[in-house]
């Protein structure tokens, strides 16, 4: 009887084990913060003759685009197959939970019999990240390598180097770079900040040469690290099986490159090495350069189709090798939400030759002060010089206090986003497409950005943000929402004020945005009274500091927070400063998050908040105790580092003792 049992598992077995061993192994290697400062994408100042004998060897992809100009959110796009935006966590660092379904796409390399391994990043971005990885590997760890794997099993790994990462590109102290970094390359590759090429947008100071020097030594350790894994696959025997994919997550973690929409956030090295015993599956040759387009959200599928695995309906992303790759993409899109403590919202679109960028909250520059970045010398040679009078526009593009609303550059003439078009009546046609595949983005992927977090936390207990975007039923309307988003920077006062009496929380959140925005609130009653009767909205308009006022009131923290916001940047702290510091008790965290940002960002103006701001900290600090890991993701502690990141920035400046 038990010969009978294991025949028959062995003939169920049997053909599913020699499928799996007729499928190629996938490795994956991962650069941290990097742009395509490589010498192999021209970069002559770049030492990486290992990164660069291997793209000599491979299709080296010229057009490949992140997601998004930050990790966690790339990430989840990666894992998924899926936009961000459209799972919910587009959030650094979120915590909203998908469907339990989407257990990332290595799971369903694992079930037709691949060996997984991750070493060792993971950051998922969503509540469901334990789950993910769970599903996904068999060993996720600093020591997961493919050689854990049973003989003859095929494997897909990833490594991800860190040696690049904004961490020791710029912040940490230098002696520990020096220490941790530098001192593993010989003299020769040590990089002389003299001659470190300067793009125009920086300034040309001591600190800026030796942060960029630094940077470059990183690189140069970190193509190191890349040949060591080469070796460890040949000398495995491996080479001739295994399809090997080299890019990096997003562009480098200097100012004006990781958390920013333009090329120089958002284009990455990237390159595939196929052997050939699967060149059927990488049509383009090996030696090659390619400028088709791919992004991040094209990662997850095209693994699956090099594997002959089948690619869940839910994915958006579309297969770019493998036999069950499509045509060419014409667009890539992009998307820059909350950082950390820094709340945002722009949205990008990219073909081979144009960049658009909407910047939907444009009172809000570029170069925000926030508290990890900050611990860099060389963001504060920006807050040291910023003054319009003395920086190029390259310079001051970055590092004033606000952002176009619309951003056009032709990439081909100019690579580094410095000559904005959307003005150019030449360029109208090409805006005005951009412009409308946006928006066709934006409506098709159902982007959940334009949806206050905090609100969304009220939105979906018991469900996920996913669900939420697809239940017509519900309480969310994505298409009010980005059309009060679109006015914020572009519309009359008045159009803000009726957005304050809409029923929806989320356009009376984007009206407030709007009115935080603008330099004056000041309008005649009259004219938003006959704008009133054409609208057909009932009864007098308010004036926008009545309406702000009311707002105070209203039943959304999110709303009460951003009209706290307005009337405070309007002369009225005394009403806004009190709203502010009911919201610091709040136990959504983030709304919590939202509220310490506005108080930090008011700076004086708001000091009768520090005492609130205090025992803010102090409440965050036992969520989060001090010395705990920001490596080791842990979702409600990481929002409770980002509120203490905006409480210790302002009572720094206004706590006094």
């Amino acid at each position: 009887m038990i010969v009978r049992i294991l025949s028959i598992v062995l003939a169920i077995l049997a053909p599913l084990m020699v499928f799996a061993a007729e499928r190629p192994n996938i490795l994956w290697i991962t650069a941290e913060d990097m742009s395509p400062t490589l010498g192999c994408y021209g970069d002559q100042f770049a030492d990486s003759p290992n990164i660069d004998k291997l793209a000599n060897e491979s299709v080296l992809y010229t057009n490949a685009f992140a997601s998004a100009p930050v990790c966690s959110p790339s990430r989840s796009c990666i894992i998924n197959g899926l936009y961000a935006t459209s799972q919910g966590t587009q959030q650094m660092r979120s915590a909203f939970p998908i469907p339990d379904y989407m257990t990332g796409f290595p799971s369903f390399l694992r079930k037709v019999g691949y060996y997984t391994s991750n070493n060792v990043k993971t950051d998922y971005n969503s509540g469901n990240y334990e789950a993910i990885i769970k599903a996904c590997w068999n060993e996720s760890s600093a020591t997961a390598h493919w050689r854990n794997k049973k003989a003859g099993q095929p494997f897909f790994s990833i490594f991800n180097l860190m040696t690049s990462h904004q961490s020791r590109t710029m912040v940490w102290p230098y002696d520990k770079f020096v220490r941790d970094v530098q001192s593993k390359l010989p003299k020769s590759l040590l990089h002389d900040p003299a001659k470190v090429p300067l793009p125009p947008y920086y300034p040309d100071t001591p600190v800026v040469r030796k942060t960029l020097a630094r940077y470059y030594d990183c690189v140069s350790a970190m193509d190191q690290e890349v040949g060591d894994i080469l070796k460890q696959l040949k000398a495995d025997g491996l080479s001739d099986d295994t399809i090997v994919f080299f890019y990096s997550d997003h562009g480098s973690g200097m100012p004006r490159h990781k958390r920013a929409l333009l090329d120089s956030g958002m284009r990455v090295a990237m390159m595939v090495y196929c052997p050939e015993k699967w060149s059927h599956l990488v049509p383009t040759r090996n030696g090659t350069r390619t400028d088709r387009l791919v992004s991040f959200v094209d990662f997850g599928p095209t693994a699956l189709s090099l594997a002959g695995v089948d690619i869940p309906d839910y994915m958006e992303g579309k297969p770019f090798l493998g036999k069950k790759a499509v045509a060419p993409r014409r667009f890539v899109y992009g998307h820059r939400d909350r950082v950390d403590e820094v709340q945002d919202l722009a949205r990008s679109i990219r073909d081979k030759r144009y960049l658009y960028i909407r910047n939907f909250m444009p009172h809000l520059g570029y170069n925000q002060p926030t508290a990890w970045p900050d611990l860099g010398e060389i963001r504060h040679e920006f807050y040291r010089l910023t003054d319009a009078d003395k920086m190029t526009s390259a310079q001051w593009h970055f590092a004033g206090p606000s952002r176009p609303l619309e951003e056009l550059y032709d990439c081909q003439s100019d690579p580094q986003n410095l000559k904005n078009l959307a003005d150019s009546g030449k360029h109208s046609v090409i805006l005005k497409k951009m412009r409308r595949q946006l928006a066709a983005n934006i409506r098709g992927t159902r982007d959940l950005g334009f949806l206050p977090e905090a609100r969304a936390w009220e939105l979906t207990k018991g469900t996920t943000p996913w669900n939420l975007a697809r239940d017509d039923k519900n309480s969310y309307n994505q298409q009010r929402l980005v059309a009060a988003a679109r006015q914020v920077g572009n519309a009359t006062t008045a159009q803000f004020v009726r957005n304050l009496r809409d029923k929806d929380a989320g356009v009376r959140f984007w009206g407030a945005v709007g009115l935080s925005g603008i330099e004056d609130l000041s309008v005649k009653p009259s004219l938003l009274n006959r704008l009133s009767k054409t609208l057909g909205l009932p009864g007098e308009t308010s004036s926008p500091n009545e309406a702000l006022l009311e707002a105070l009131k209203d039943e959304s923290i999110t709303v009460r927070i951003e009209a706290a916001n307005a009337l405070a940047r309007h002369g009225n702290a005394k009403k806004a400063i009190p709203i502010l510091t009911k919201a610091l008790e709040s136990r959504n965290l983030a709304a919590v998050q939202h509220a310490a940002r506005t108080v930090e960002l008011l700076g004086a103006t708001a000091k009768a908040a520090v005492p609130a701001m205090k025992a803010c900290d102090a409440r965050m600090k036992v969520i989060r105790p001090p010395g705990t890991s920001p490596v080791v993701v842990q979702p409600e502690k990481d929002a409770a580092m980002f509120v203490i990141f905006s409480t210790e920035a302002f009572l720094k400046q206004h706590g006094g003792n």
